[in-house]
């Protein structure tokens, strides 16, 4: 497969289109993002890494960190993990309060923010330092030592976090928060301000499309039974209320975050990532989306 001729056909085509997105305002630091960054990058289980623009930037990752938090904890727990969140698609924002009260505080699945808050508040039961055993573990998935969170990001989520509070109010209320709010909420924050590059995320991403192991070394990080189960998780819940879009534009399991990027795998075969900051109406990075969308028409694959 000529992945790097494909890449470079996806980003003239990207330079001429036009892009109604929006970077994400709510959170005032990434609002001062270019709009204009654009990077790609694919790393194949066969052949090597292949990308363009952009590909080496860090920016903050947001919720593709739901990924690595979710599978921190299923190394800790089996299936009692999903007494706590569901795994279905949500139909709804993903920081919606209403179906979490008709739920009786049981998240829809752990890549909206009640779900990782609850996977959050896992980490904070399971481990004595979990900031640092999540920053760890990503960088071991990753490979690099240098990977960290953007303080600025960090700060800057911190004094809006006034929805994700009330999620966890709301949860605790139902009995399925054990921990104290402003911890549970200062591991999420955190997660969400890791710094990585579209390389890097493909790289971390390998253990999703190689069986849970890496494959620099060959360690097996998480079985392949779990690898499965998360896999499906992306594909069905990976994109708030626009998964279902996604499956049938793109065709891949993926997960999505309000900086702008977007971390997708094919089983056995590769792990892809793109950035692009600005986003559209469901949140969800509108050139990213455009991108992954013509990598598996011009290679002819997807998982269908």
């Amino acid at each position: 497969m000529q992945y790097q001729q494909i890449l470079d056909t996806i980003k003239a085509e990207s330079l001429i289109r036009s892009n109604t997105g929006e970077v994400a305002s709510y959170i005032p630091e990434l609002a001062k993002i270019d709009p204009d960054k654009f990077g790609m990058h694919l790393y194949c289980i066969n052949s090597g890494h292949y990308g363009f623009g952009n590909e080496d930037e860090r920016f903050s990752i947001q919720s593709i960190s739901k990924v690595f938090s979710l599978t921190l904890a299923m190394t800790l727990l089996e299936d009692e993990l999903f007494e706590r969140v569901d795994v279905e698609p949500s139909g709804d924002p993903f920081n919606s309060l209403i179906q979490l009260e008709y739920e009786n505080g049981i998240p829809r699945n752990p890549f909206i923010n009640a779900g990782a808050l609850v996977i959050a508040d896992i980490l904070v039961s399971a481990i004595e330092n979990p900031k640092q055993k999540l920053l760890d573990f990503t960088r071991k998935i990753t490979g690099n030592p240098t990977i960290d969170i953007n303080p600025k990001v960090y700060d800057s989520e911190k004094k809006h976090s006034h929805r994700n509070a009330s999620l966890l109010n709301l949860m605790k209320s139902f009995g399925n928060i054990k921990n104290d709010i402003e911890t549970v909420l200062d591991l999420y924050i955190y997660q969400c301000s890791i710094e990585m590059s579209c390389r890097e995320l493909a790289t971390a991403f390998m253990i999703y499309a190689n069986a849970g192991n890496t494959l620099s070394d060959n360690i097996q990080v998480i079985s392949p039974r779990k690898i499965k189960r998360i896999n499906a998780i992306m594909q069905t819940c990976g994109f708030y209320d626009e998964a279902g879009e996604f499956t049938f534009r793109v065709g891949l399991p993926g997960k999505s975050g309000v900086g702008g990027g977007i971390a997708s795998i094919h089983p056995g075969q590769y792990a892809v990532t793109v950035w692009s900051p600005p986003l559209n109406v469901k949140g969800n990075s509108e050139l990213g989306m455009y991108a992954l969308e013509r990598l598996t028409t011009l290679t002819g694959f997807s998982i269908f």
